[in-house]
């Protein structure tokens, strides 16, 4: 037991002798001189430091402004086509109303009236015009589904292919290749 006690007390020393070295190392690198930068280097350091935050500075807003560019693109893009939609949902309103004039001038016996007729289909046709609304005409073609709907099939005449158009019963509408109405058609079997 002595021994080990006496062990310990020299461990204690050792330490404590280790510990004054090491604090009279700090002091004697603390008293040591340490150069000071110039004024000059510690200006370049700084200027430097400035140029580089500057840079920073200026991508970040190249990358704001581009991104802003973008956006206002974007919207300006989609409020033009939600208009274009608007003006189109209008006009296939008044799809109706020239099937109607159409099936009236047909039936009309009078001249004055007829010519009135022809003269409010003629400014429908202008308006779609002005729209770039085209009518789909398939008349004798063959049958395309992704611009007519067959609201019936019959059987084919002497000489008449299978899958063409015999007669359209509703005119069809497209605007700039996006089908706005498909033609009602009866296709031959």
């Amino acid at each position: 037991m002595k021994t080990e006690t006496a062990e310990k007390n020299v461990d204690k020393k050792k330490k404590t002798v280790s510990e004054e070295e090491e604090s009279k190392q700090a002091e004697a690198c603390a008293s040591e001189p340490v150069p000071e930068e110039s004024a000059e280097e510690k200006l370049k350091a700084e200027l430097e430091q400035a140029n580089a935050n500057a840079e920073d500075f200026k991508r970040k807003w190249y990358s704001v402004s581009a991104e802003y560019e973008n956006y206002r693109k974007r919207t300006a893009s989609v409020a033009s086509q939600k208009y274009a939609e608007g003006r189109a949902d209008v006009v296939k309103g008044l799809f109706p109303i020239a099937d109607n004039l159409g099936r009236a001038l047909q039936s009309c016996k009078d001249e004055g009236t007829k010519r009135g007729v022809e003269l409010v289909i003629a400014a429908f046709e202008k308006l779609l015009e002005a729209e770039h609304i085209s009518e789909i005409c398939p008349l004798g073609e063959p049958f395309d589904a992704e611009k007519c709907e067959a609201v019936m099939a019959v059987d084919p005449a002497e000489g008449e292919e299978s899958g063409i158009v015999r007669e359209v019963y509703l005119k069809g509408y497209e605007q700039n290749g996006k089908v706005l109405r498909f033609a009602q058609v009866v296709v031959v079997k």
